[in-house]
């Protein structure tokens, strides 16, 4: 049991990892480039969730005190800032792969998808961290 458990805390942690920096950067940065990490952010993103699930139940199944309200807002606001991303950004991105948008308008468009996911991953990071200490 033990090797699986480190296994999924290293896979959900390099994951999300990845996802809130490369959401950080795109975020700072207008969305220039978002094109080519989308893909890459969203399979981290389903990884970074898969696992967290699995860790839920390893170590939280059966009880919802404070630190499991806290960890489950956490985990909410990853599940949305995924949507956000994949619902805005998205679109955004194929729209502006096949030309039918102006450029500046599908950046606008993915740069605000990533501003709304990165405060609501920067969310989910304090969530996880706070709710060890309750």
């Amino acid at each position: 049991m033990q090797p699986i458990l480190i296994a999924a805390i290293s896979l959900h942690v390099l994951a999300a990892m990845f996802w809130a920096g490369t959401s950080f950067t795109l975020a700072r940065i207008g969305g220039v480039r978002g094109e080519m990490l989308f893909g890459p952010q969203m399979g981290a993103a389903v990884i970074a969730v898969l696992t967290g699930g699995y860790l839920w139940h390893v170590s939280h199944a059966g009880s919802f005190g404070t630190a499991e309200r806290v960890l489950a807002l956490g985990a909410v606001c990853a599940i949305i800032a995924a949507g956000v991303q994949g619902s805005i950004g998205g679109p955004a991105i194929r729209a502006l792969m096949s030309g039918t948008v102006d450029e500046a308008s599908a950046r606008q468009r993915i740069a605000l998808a990533q501003r709304v996911a990165a405060g609501l991953l920067a969310l989910t990071a304090v969530c996880m961290v706070v709710s060890r200490y309750l």
